[in-house]
């Protein structure tokens, strides 16, 4: 009996309180005031979890166009004149410094450089070299930070995706999203903090999956919602045939009392989570096809974006949708672009891939500046790891392409708290080694956390007897990048 009794005892925390009272502001303040202690934070829980940043943010939200598949930094913004002129000669040894490959190009006895197809030129005050397939980034520049020294461990699309989006090689963990829903929670009650959209280009693509969005050990509120292309944006959102909204409301008020009858018994804290998620879906119902119907946007819009923008599951659909979503409150927004894996007919499928981004990145940038959005949203564009300047197959081959290289990549960011107009970072004059201001995963991940104003170090989870984070056991705060 006093085993029991004990039991019982623990189960009397603060989200069980909130459960009992009832979900309406009216409990939380009355929870506050019987219980002084109840919004304290006991010792494994940060400000964060309750919703609130450590300190003052710069940013609120972001938007992170991800270019799946490594889109080369050699033909778009890390300008190598030497590898033109030393075009075809070997990489020298003391460059690659024995440094492994993939299996795609262990098996070369040479490694003949390349230089980049595509003209180079400087543009903007800041004069940021920018190449020729992206023209409309281009002309944005000056609102852009390039860092040129992204650099990883992971060698393979899998784990290299994986641990740009979840801060480890290995699956099971939460992705930046989540990390976010979970440590800021979501700016509107009618959306999910997390929303995922995906678009596919004209070049060879690598897969993305749903583990890339997921919850991971987090509560399953914060795992991202993907949107679709089809009439249905969000699948099952919709009424069932021959159900209307009085219905559906009867139906879930009786499954939320069921489910809180459960919780009780068991205090399983992911039963009052699917007591959230059916009600988020239900308040989705009418805020999803407003902020899906591109057609209301104006002419001015449509032109700024192009006219892909008016064809779901286009990037610039998505980039358009991903305006929306953010400025209606969504925290966190991931567009995974795929078909950027050119290991042939690099000549071939680059231009076709950076035409189907470039316009709309850079108008997406022009439309959160216009209306006064671009300050508190953070924009972030760039892949997994970058390509090789030596050739993959036969120089003499046209079809030829660039292999995988982790050891130095460029991704751009920009608003939100971020300098705009400086280029960070330097690589070698082959473009194959970090040579000042490296940036790792992990430095990168901590940066934007904290223009979002949160602590890298704090932001944990207590799971399976450690505290994880999303920057594991690594990771500074590049504060050179920081306005």
């Amino acid at each position: 009996m006093a085993n029991e009794l004990f039991e019982n005892q623990l189960n009397v925390n603060r989200r069980h309180f909130l459960g009992k009272l009832s979900l309406g502001l009216g409990s939380v303040a009355l929870g506050s005031l019987l219980i002084p202690g109840l919004f304290t934070r006991p010792e494994d829980e940060t400000l964060a979890t309750l919703g609130l940043p450590h300190f003052a943010p710069k940013a609120k939200r972001v938007i992170y166009l991800f270019q799946n598949g490594a889109p080369s930094q050699l033909e778009s913004f890390d300008y190598k004149p030497l590898l033109n002129k030393m075009h075809g000669t070997d990489l020298p040894e003391s460059i690659r410094q024995g440094q492994r490959l993939t299996g795609m190009t262990s098996g070369q006895s040479k490694f003949p450089l390349v230089g980049s197809y595509f003209k180079f030129q400087q543009y903007g005050k800041s004069g940021a070299w920018v190449s020729e397939l992206f023209p409309q980034i281009a002309s944005i520049a000056d609102e852009l930070c390039f860092i040129k020294t992204m650099h990883t461990e992971a060698i393979n699309h899998d784990p290299a995706l994986t641990f740009m989006q979840t801060g480890a090689q290995q699956g099971n963990r939460p992705s930046m999203g989540a990390w976010l829903s979970y440590g800021l929670g979501s700016e509107n009650k009618n959306l999910p903090a997390y929303c995922v959209l995906l678009s596919r280009g004209r070049g060879n693509g690598q897969g993305v999956y749903s583990r890339l969005w997921t919850n991971g050990f987090l509560d399953s509120i914060h795992q991202g919602v993907q949107f679709s292309n089809s009439e249905e944006a969000v699948l099952y959102l919709n009424n069932p045939a021959g159900s209307d909204k009085t219905s559906r409301r009867k139906m879930l008020d009786n499954l939320a009392e069921l489910n809180s009858m459960s919780y009780e018994q068991f205090g399983d804290p992911e039963i009052q989570t699917r007591i959230q998620q059916y009600e988020m879906a239900y308040r989705m119902q009418t805020a999803v096809p407003e902020l899906t119907d591109l057609s209301k946007e104006s002419d001015h819009i449509v032109k700024m974006y192009g006219p892909e923008c008016l064809i779901p599951g286009t990037y610039a659909a998505n980039c358009l949708l991903a305006r929306k979503l953010s400025e209606s409150g969504v925290r966190f927004v991931q567009l995974y672009h795929q078909g950027w894996d050119q290991h042939g007919n690099l000549t071939g499928e680059m231009p076709l891939q950076a035409q189907d981004v470039d316009r709309a990145s850079a108008a997406l940038i022009r439309d959160l500046k216009q209306r006064g959005l671009l300050d508190e949203t953070l924009v972030i564009w760039g892949g997994e790891f970058g390509r090789t300047n030596y050739c993959q197959g036969d120089l003499s081959d046209k079809n030829y392409g660039r292999d995988h290289h982790p050891r130095a990549y460029t991704i751009w960011m920009a608003g939100g708290g971020i300098k705009k107009g400086i280029t960070y970072g330097e690589t070698d004059e082959f473009g194959y080694n970090v040579v000042k201001n490296p940036v790792h995963v992990n430095d990168f991940h901590a940066t934007v956390l904290n223009v979002l104003g949160l602590d890298h170090e704090k932001l944990t989870y207590k799971h399976l007897g450690r505290r994880y984070r999303l920057t594991d056991v690594a990771g500074k705060v590049v504060n050179d990048l920081i306005a």
